[in-house]
This record gives structure tokens, sequence and C-alpha cells, in this order.
């Protein structure tokens, strides 16, 4: 009995064995044992399941969870919204406090700050809503006039006048213009999502106020997760930074080309750019298609034209030629994740996925890549840029550690079956 309680403190004072020989790179000692190994149990069989099968039960469990947060897309959208608020001004109660304001002040200043942007966003949008849905049905006549002058001109170029009749009988003008009616219902929906996005930020502000002293703790106890999340969180706020600055440029030059023009609601229009230019690739032309039919309405096609061509330059000379530089700079994502993150989180999320596709992926980026060591060679997959030196050499060390420790399991596994056969 004493002998069995002599051989199990050996072995258990022998686990870590591996982990040591892998760190100095010396395997020999293992090979020079008596026959205990450095595992748990030594009778107990060793297996793993085939890469094959870990792949496929990785991607059944990424299937469940996209289709579990779909399920619940409008609790999780304003719930991240107030994340990435939290995020966008956790630099300012720092600040204020090394300014010498106190720190109930600093906090009550940013959580003002944070509800006066997004209450003065939302003001502004039902604001112009309100003005589109006044004036818009004063274009009924208009638009029909517009729809037989289509006709006039299709059986002008010898399409039958009774195929044209039965292509436009399926447009009415006053369900048309019931989209207007929809606009403001989905308008005052939103007012209830609102709340819920107040009261998270609200929270979130609170949990905040020691963050830092938090975030120093979880940097000492794990360097790994605390660097993924310091990478999301300075990713996201310069993506906010740059998006929202380009994104004024662009608002003021369309709202000012416009009033120009004189296409009705310029404002709503600017507006709309502005909050358009946070989707990625294809806010431009979620941007430009409302003003350009209004100015159909107005003005016929010569104006519209001019609405189209004065946007298209504006917008591809900002958002499709210098904003993408500094996107990619600033969140470090290929164009082609960026594109298939918006379709994907809109499909997800909704419209509210498309605003926050970039933060989305930013922090799914950082849960299963930057987080991981053995996951972080994926980064070079979806990374704009090329790896630094420094992550070079960080992948490198850490592929050596992981072959020296299978290379220590493997000689102490073979140790302890000599030892066995010959007991």
């Amino acid at each position: 009995m004493a002998d069995e309680d002599t051989g199990s403190d050996e072995v258990a004072a022998r686990k870590p064995t591996a982990e040591k020989e892998a760190a100095t790179g010396d395997t020999s000692a293992s090979a020079s044992t008596s026959g205990e190994t450095a595992v748990d149990d030594p009778g107990s069989p060793t297996w793993a399941l085939p890469r094959g099968t870990v792949v496929l039960l990785t991607i059944a469990g990424i299937v469940v969870a996209v289709l579990g947060i779909k399920s619940i897309g409008s609790i999780v959208g304003p719930v991240f919204v107030g994340l990435i608020m939290t995020v966008a001004v956790a630099p300012v109660p720092g600040w204020l406090r090394r300014k010498g304001w106190p720190k109930w002040a600093a906090f009550l200043a940013t959580v003002l700050l944070v509800y006066g942007i997004i209450l003065g966003l939302f003001g502004s949008v039902i604001y112009c809503v309100a003005r589109l849905a006044t004036i818009l049905p004063q274009y009924s006549d208009k638009f029909n006039d517009l729809i037989d002058d289509v006709q006039k001109a299709l059986s002008d170029h010898g399409i039958g006048e009774d195929k044209v009749n039965d292509m436009l009988s399926h447009i009415d003008a006053g369900k048309v213009f019931d989209v207007v009616g929809d606009v403001v219902s989905s308008t005052a929906n939103a007012a209830s999502a609102l709340i819920l996005v107040l009261t998270v930020l609200l929270f979130m502000a609170v949990d905040s106020i020691n963050a830092d002293e938090r975030y120093d703790v979880l940097k000492k106890v794990r360097p790994d997760v605390a660097h993924a999340f310091q990478t999301f969180a300075s990713g996201t706020r310069n993506y906010l930074v740059v998006s929202t600055v380009f994104g004024l440029i662009v608002a003021v030059l369309d709202t000012g080309a416009l009033w120009l023009m004189g296409i009705p609601l310029p404002l709503l229009w600017g507006l709309l750019s502005f909050i358009t230019n946070y989707i990625p690739n294809i806010g431009f032309v979620l941007g430009v298609i409302p003003p350009a039919i209004l100015a159909l309405l107005d003005g016929g096609w010569t104006l519209a034209l001019w609405v189209i061509v004065v946007y298209s330059a504006i917008n591809f000379v900002i958002q499709s030629v210098i904003q993408p530089k500094f996107v990619g700079d600033s969140v470090g994502l290929t164009t082609t994740v960026t594109f298939l993150s918006l379709i994907f989180w809109a499909w997800v999320i909704g419209p509210l996925g498309a605003l926050l596709a970039i933060p989305l992926t930013l922090l799914c980026k950082s849960l299963l890549i930057d987080i991981d060591p053995s996951t972080r060679w994926a980064d070079v997959l979806v990374s704009s840029g090329r790896p630094t030196t420094d992550e070079v050499e960080d992948a490198r060390r850490h592929n050596d550690r992981e072959e020296r420790i299978r290379e220590a399991e493997e000689q102490t596994l073979r140790a302890g079956d000599g030892g066995e056969s010959t007991a």
C-alpha cells in the first residue's frame, strides 16, 4: 500500500513534465523515466476526434448559434448599439478626469453626451420623415402622369399596348405612397427599440466606471483575452471616427448640391447620406435612390439624371476612393470580408445589422481569432494588410511551442508504454 501511494505521488508530481520540457525544448528527461507517464491516469486510453468530425461539429455549432441570434435579433441589435456607443465614448471619462473633473461628473457628462447624440439623431429622423409624409402625396398626380409617359414611350417603340397595360396595371400610385405610412409605422416601432438602447446604455455606462481597473486585472491574468478586447475596442473606435468624419463631409456636399438644384427636403437626403455612409459598399446606392425619385417627380428625367451624376461624382470620389483606404487601415478587414459581413449581418439582424456590420465582424474576429494564439493564423485570411514582423514571430513561436509539447507528450506516452510492457 505504501508503494502504491509513493507511485501515485510521483505521477502527480510529474504531471507538468511535458509542458516544462516543451518550454525548454528538452524532451530527454521524459524518455529516462522509469515508467510513469505524464498523464493524469496512466491506464486511461488516449483518443481524439478525427479532424473532419471536428470541422463538422464546429460548423454545426456556428449554424445553431447564428440561428439563435437571428431569432432574438430584435434584442441583439439594440443591445449591440448600446455596446458600440459605450465603446465609442469610453475614452471621454478618462479625458475629463485628467482635466480635473470628479468621477461622478465625468460619468454624468459622458452619459448625457451619448443620450444627446442618440436623441438628436432620432429626433432629426422623425422630423424629416414627418415632413416627407406631408409632401409626398402631393406628387401622386405627377406619378400617374409619369406612368402615362412611360406607357406612351413604350408604345411608340413597338411594344403592344396590351402588354404595356398589363405591366403597368400592377403599379398603383396609392400603393406606392402607402409606403410612407409603412415608414412612419416602422419609425414608431423604432421608438421602442430606442428605449431599450437608452436603458442598456445607462447600465453599460455604470459598469464602465471601473473598466480600467478591471482591464488591468484581466491583462495580468489573461493577456491574450485583454489584447483581443483592446483590439476590438480600438478598431471599432477608429472605424466610427473615420465613417463619421467622411459621412459628415458627404452629407454636407450632398445637401448643398441638392439645395442648389432645388430638390425638396435637402436636409433629409443629407441626413440619409450620413446614415447610409455607415453601410459598407452599397450605402451610396441606398442613399441616392430616394432623392433621385423625388427629382424625377419634381423636375423630370433631366433633373433626376443630374442628381444621379452629382451624387455619383461626390460619393464615388469620397466613399469609393478615399474612405476605403482609411477604413481598411483602421479596421484591418479585406474588402471581400467587409461585403460578406454586410450581407450576413443584414440577414441575421435586419437593417440594423447592415449599419453595424463592421463592428459586429470585429467583435467576432476578436472572440474567435484574436483571443486564442492557436487560431491567430486565420487573421491572415481576413486582414487587409500584411502581417507585421511581431505577428509573424509570435505565430512562429506559438507553432514551435505546440510542436515541442506534442513531441514531449509522444515521448512521455512511449516511455509509459515501455514501462507497462516491462512490468
